[in-house]
């Protein structure tokens, strides 16, 4: 029988070794490929080490062995790269306007996709599209496909009930929200673990690994949906804060050429473009789908983003005076031309303000566009499974 001490060490170095696992398998996702070199150059460990992780890391099927590479002198080097097929993952994003699920590969490649747009989100419905999805799922990929799900990530707005006058839907239909158990539902229709996420932290998360965040180690993130919110990146990793809400962005006070009290979320969110196309009694349906056009209401789209981008400028230049971002990224479900044109106009904007004591920030659009909810919903189970950074690129996400 194994002594306290024993099993104590025994744990330990399961854990030691879980957590090498994870360095190896973190490092190889954010550089694309290493050779056992270069990951002993950047992890520490001793080249037995990494021989013995890599090893079992390729009978798990999540390395891939490259071409050998020769150099000038020695042996040639063999890249390690991750298996696209060694693990998938699922997102599912309930927002304002619509419900999107993405099914994921082990490097971020998109399998599956699936999007309703609708008025307001009604339990029933948004149900029966992830049922109807998730059995297609099941019908159409290989058994040890299927077997390699690792789990369904879920990013939607905190406390959707919120907000139904703004949106135009019934306050009754978006309570039944707050009672609806939405962990055990997903739970009955899927045999992997589920995760949870505020939707704009899930958009930050994905911009940090698959775009912006290949360049920049910090930066403010601005997500244009139905309410504008977003995110905050410092050292390579998304910074939560003490109760979960840093990055709450919307909620920052816009009194640029008013003396009202008001917030950027009355500015800048898609919801205020369709109070203005009301107004002139037209359908606002059309921006629910970023990829329509939305030539036919340009000018409306013009003076939004006129309005948009001075709060926007005031918004990014108080973020830099309390952390000194280098970069502040705009992205959004709106299409890629308005997107170019809200980044143009805010780059103006911001040069006409004073940044005396400050450095000017870069403005850059993101790289991920509408899908980042679900994918970055889609992240959660693998940097729960496999990852060194869930701890530190989304805090605690919460998991059922």
């Amino acid at each position: 029988m194994l002594s306290d001490s024993s099993t104590s060490g025994a744990a330990n170095q399961m854990r030691a070794r879980e957590y090498n696992e994870r360095l190896l398998l973190s490092l190889i996702r954010r550089h694309g490929s290493l050779s056992s070199a270069d990951i002993a150059k950047r992890s520490g460990l001793s080249a037995q080490a990494i021989s013995v992780i890599i090893r079992s890391l390729e009978n798990d099927g999540l390395l891939l062995r490259g071409d050998p590479v020769r150099g000038r002198v020695g042996q040639p080097s063999i890249p390690l790269s991750l298996n696209p097929d060694g693990a998938f993952s699922i997102g599912l994003k309930i927002g304002r306007r619509s419900v999107e699920l993405t099914m994921l590969d082990f490097t971020g490649g998109n399998r599956y996709s699936a999007h309703l747009r609708y008025r307001y989100p009604r339990i029933k419905e948004v149900m029966e599209f992830l049922r109807e999805h998730i059995d297609k799922i099941n019908k159409d990929f290989a058994a040890e496909q299927l077997e390699r799900i690792v789990g369904i990530g879920v990013s939607m707005p905190f406390e959707l009930w919120k907000w139904a006058d703004q949106t135009g839907a019934p306050v009754e239909d978006m309570l039944e929200w707050k009672s609806f158990d939405l962990s055990s539902g997903i739970s009955e229709l899927v045999d992997y673990p589920v995760f949870f996420e505020n939707d704009m932290t899930a958009a930050c998360g994905a911009e940090l690994m698959f775009g912006r965040g290949s360049e920049l180690s910090d930066f403010i993130y601005f997500f244009i949906g139905t309410f504008i919110g977003g995110g905050v990146v410092i050292n390579h990793s998304v910074f939560r804060g003490r109760t979960g809400n840093a990055g709450a962005v919307g909620s920052m006070p816009a009194t640029a050429g008013s003396i009202e009290e008001k917030q950027l979320v009355d500015f800048a969110s898609i919801v205020e473009l369709e109070r203005k196309v009301r107004a002139q009694n037209k359908d606002p349906s059309l921006l629910w789908d970023s990829s329509n056009d939305w030539s036919s209401i340009s000018a409306t789209v013009d003076e939004w983003i006129d309005t948009a981008s001075g709060h926007l400028s005031v918004a990014i230049t108080s973020s830099c005076a309390v952390l000194d971002f280098s970069a502040a990224v705009i992205d959004g479900d709106i299409p890629s031309n308005v997107l170019a044109d809200l980044v143009g106009a805010t780059e103006e904007k911001l040069k006409q303000l004073n940044l005396t004591g400050l450095n000017q920030p870069s403005i850059l659009a993101g790289y991920i566009g509408s899908e980042a909810r679900a994918m970055g919903s889609a992240c959660l189970p693998l940097i729960s499974r496999y990852l060194l950074d869930q701890s530190v690129l989304f805090g605690t996400a919460r998991s059922s």
